[in-house]
């Protein structure tokens, strides 16, 4: 695909808005539809770069009923997938049905020819039958996820990630965790801030980490003031969240597993690489500044914890993100 790397990275040459299509078919269930359109399909004036080129096709011929018994049409069938650079599955009907063959020969087309192929939620069955995700990480939905393992045993399932980036192969978790991997798709096209700001319209975290646990027991405290914010507030060591939250180091353990999905250190090293992330793409301190400004005590802490939480190096990430190194897409 010109313009994309394999990967589905962007690349030099590209002189064309990236084209986003969303595959839509009859039983759709819309919440995932409509990820898609609001990220991809809504013009966004307001960032003065070129923004996506989005388009449904349809799998099916005729009305398509989706949830809340709303009839849906398409102007196209599935030739549209031939012109995309981005191929989204927002879900699929019934991961016990296999998908028609002629949705299977598209997505691999497509695949081979270098573009992104992106399934939300139980859409990554499509995928799997596509025989993308041989040998690839994925995930899905946590209620999928053993389905998924006995169905596909040669895909190597993550059931704890909110989304898994494999190449040019994506896939989510549950439904709302689609916005997380939108949002990681402009955040790998257009960079941080374009990616923040578009968060901001959503009203959404601008970043979830990949890795974070899907279902926490108790995202919202009860009251006011209950819960962890005195000990978020400053988070500069475990032993320190634990006295301003007045908890003994287990208890604060129990609750930020119960609260965060994670344990205290793994979310105040997860912190210190956002921080990290920050400052490598609007700075040129040296790797070493950079670890000793976030609280990682040296260059060589902050590469481990950038490869466990983000699967790349800091030096990477900032060739990558820079605001100074990045090349925006031309119209």
């Amino acid at each position: 695909m010109a313009g994309f790397d394999p990967g589905g990275r962007r690349a030099s040459g590209h002189h064309r808005r990236h084209r986003v299509v969303a595959v839509i078919y009859d039983r759709l269930a819309l919440f995932e539809l409509a990820i898609a359109v609001e990220v991809f399909g809504l013009p966004r004036p307001e960032l003065e770069i070129p923004w996506y080129e989005f388009a449904v096709c349809s799998l099916d011929r005729g009305s398509l009923r989706a949830t809340g018994a709303i009839r849906l049409a398409a102007p196209g069938g599935l030739r549209a997938i031939a012109r995309a650079d981005t191929v989204i599955i927002p879900g699929w009907r019934d991961p016990a049905e296999a998908p028609p063959a002629r949705l299977l020969r598209a997505l691999r087309r497509a695949h081979r020819r270098g573009a992104r192929v992106v399934s939300i939620c139980s859409g990554v069955f499509v995928l799997a039958a596509a025989g993308l995700l041989d040998g690839r990480r994925a995930t899905t939905h946590w209620r999928y996820v053993e389905r998924l393992r006995r169905q596909y045993p040669g895909i190597r399932v993550e059931p704890d990630a909110l989304y898994v980036d494999d190449g040019n192969v994506f896939s989510s978790a549950g439904s709302a965790a689609g916005i997380d991997l939108c949002l990681h798709l402009v955040r790998l096209d257009h960079g941080a801030e374009i990616a923040n700001q578009v968060a901001r319209r959503l009203v959404v975290p601008p970043h979830r980490d990949g890795g974070q646990a899907q279902f926490i027991a108790r995202p919202v405290a009860p009251r006011p003031g209950d819960g962890l914010a005195p000990a978020i507030d400053r988070p500069l060591r475990v032993a320190d969240m634990a006295r301003a939250s007045a908890l003994s180091p287990r208890t604060l353990a129990r609750r930020f597993r119960a609260e965060l999905g994670a344990t205290p250190h793994r979310w105040l090293n997860h912190q210190r690489v956002l921080a990290a992330q920050r400052r490598l793409e609007g700075s040129r301190e040296p790797i070493e500044d950079v670890a000793a400004a976030v609280g990682f005590g040296s260059a060589q802490t902050l590469r481990l914890h950038f490869r466990r939480f983000l699967r790349t190096s800091p030096t990477a990430y900032r060739l990558r993100f820079s605001t100074r190194a990045r090349r925006r897409l031309p119209p």
